[in-house]
């Protein structure tokens, strides 16, 4: 649980993959929760956090400009 989440833009990753941008978004929420995997009862706002989370990337990353030349 304490690997770094990678980088998901170029020039460090070329192709993300929707799974990429949901593990990412997974792990975000499990570091941050403390729980590997959530009881029953905190289930559904553990899983609501975790699509937020991957909406929320999946705009920034189409959002971003990478300039040239670096």
């Amino acid at each position: 649980m304490c690997r770094s989440i990678k980088t998901l833009r170029p020039p460090y990753t070329e192709d993300v993959t929707e799974d990429d941008v949901r593990a990412a978004a997974l792990q975000y929420v499990r570091k941050i929760s403390g729980f590997r995997a959530p009881a029953a009862h905190n289930a559904e706002a553990f899983d609501r956090a975790v699509e937020t989370i991957t909406k929320a990337s999946e705009e920034l990353l189409a959002a971003l400009r990478v300039r040239g030349g670096r």
